[in-house]
């Protein structure tokens, strides 16, 4: 299915082509079902070449003919190898190499797009496909002409009718287009895969870098207000700031151990304790065994950072923020709870549509695990706020050599 292939990659198509259309030759020439229009060696050749270029389309033609040469059709090789060579040239002639797969006797003679130059160099291209599945078929009944030892294999119907002659090349034609549209379909799937993937990084890069400036906005307003306060502080809070910076400069993937996650956890809690100090709790309740399974990075901070601001601020007495983990059923389960202010029901109902810590959450999961995953929030004014996610269980890339290691 790729445009560039390696010569390895040359004679693997060839060996394919003479594994499908080597056998329709040989089914041919056993004749066990009398059914000889089961041969399409020549068609094979041709396509072999149109698809594979000057070195598949030779050995194609090579390698299909084989069972007819030791009929005594001795002829066969050349025609094939030639056909194949001419599909070769054919696919060096494209304007350009999407329009071998856009191949079809059926164009559009548009005046308006005939006027166009690029599609007339396509029209013409698309035309010398047709011409030479023709020419090939021509070539064949000359070759069988000059001879009366049937140097080549020519079914009856070629002697018949010409109406017949006509569905003979028509069926050439088709059996050359048909599964060039059919593989086309396949490319157009797996490029359309690469595509959706692309999409999912580079969506994924975007919330990533809108999540990193929301930290960072707000962490130096907390440096802000420490300046002229605690000069002290200030400077613990930048330490600590800048740890967490080192640390999201050289993180690049989107996926990460919970252990470092929480470690990031602690180096982001200390720089909001020292803001808050006594006022502000923090408790984890994590199992071990999910300290090395797989989450997707800067996954709980923005969480942790809506309960400071928007549950625990605005308290006179401060309050806890607990993050516990466990595993279950095969998922992955995390909560982040505080015990703030609550929010009012009506804002619940759209808080996945508005700020940007949790939408950005939902958003990253949804890319990383389309519907395999599940998030919640549970809050009740005056009590507190819990948000929960739900994800596949992943371990992380050490997990699995010690497994295998085990294993082995």
């Amino acid at each position: 299915m790729r445009e560039d292939r390696t010569l390895v990659q040359r004679v693997k198509l060839a060996l394919m082509f003479w594994a499908m259309y080597g056998a329709s030759v040989l089914f041919r020439v056993w004749n066990q079902a009398k059914y000889d229009a089961v041969d399409l060696g020549l068609e094979g050749s041709l396509l072999s070449g149109l698809v594979g270029g000057y070195v598949t389309g030779l050995l194609s033609g090579i390698l299909i003919s084989l069972p007819a040469v030791f009929r005594g059709e001795l002829l066969t090789m050349l025609l094939f190898a030639g056909v194949g060579v001419l599909g070769g040239l054919l696919r060096d002639l494209a304007p350009e190499k999407e329009d071998v797969w856009r191949f079809s006797p059926i164009f559009s003679l548009n005046p308006h797009r005939l006027r166009q130059r690029p599609y007339q160099l396509r029209l013409i291209f698309q035309l010398g496909c047709l011409f030479s599945i023709i020419l090939s078929g021509l070539l064949r009944m000359e070759i069988h002409s000059l001879t009366f030892r049937r140097p080549v294999f020519l079914a009856p119907i070629w002697n018949e009718k010409q109406w017949l002659l006509v569905a003979a090349y028509a069926s050439s034609v088709f059996a050359v287009m048909i599964p060039i549209k059919i593989w086309n379909n396949t490319r157009n799937e797996k490029k359309l895969e690469v595509q959706q993937l692309r999409l999912n990084e580079a969506r994924l890069a975007a919330l990533t870098s809108q999540i990193n400036p929301h930290f960072l906005f707000n962490t130096l307003n907390s440096v802000s207000s420490l300046i002229r306060t605690n000069p002290e502080q200030a400077r613990s809070v930048v330490y600590r700031l800048s740890s967490i910076l080192r640390r999201l400069l050289r993180k690049t993937d989107n996926l990460t151990p919970l252990r470092e996650e929480l470690a990031f956890i602690d180096n982001y809690m200390m720089i909001e304790m020292v803001r808050f100090g006594d006022k502000l709790r923090f408790i984890k309740d994590i199992d071990p065994e999910t300290l090395d399974r797989l989450v997707p990075s800067m996954l709980l901070q923005p969480l942790i950072e809506n309960s400071i601001r928007h549950g625990l601020a605005t308290k006179v007495d401060g309050g806890m923020i607990r993050v516990s983990s466990s595993l279950a059923d095969g998922r992955l389960h995390l909560v982040v709870e505080d015990d703030g202010v609550g929010i009012p029901e009506a804002r619940l109902a759209t808080l996945f549509e508005q700020g940007i810590g949790v939408s950005n959450v939902n958003e990253r999961m949804k890319v990383l695990y389309g519907p395999d995953y599940r998030m919640w929030i549970d809050s009740k004014p005056g009590e507190g706020t819990r948000t929960g996610i739900e994800i596949p269980d992943m371990p992380a890339a050490s997990e699995i050599a010690k497994e295998l290691t085990a294993a082995s």
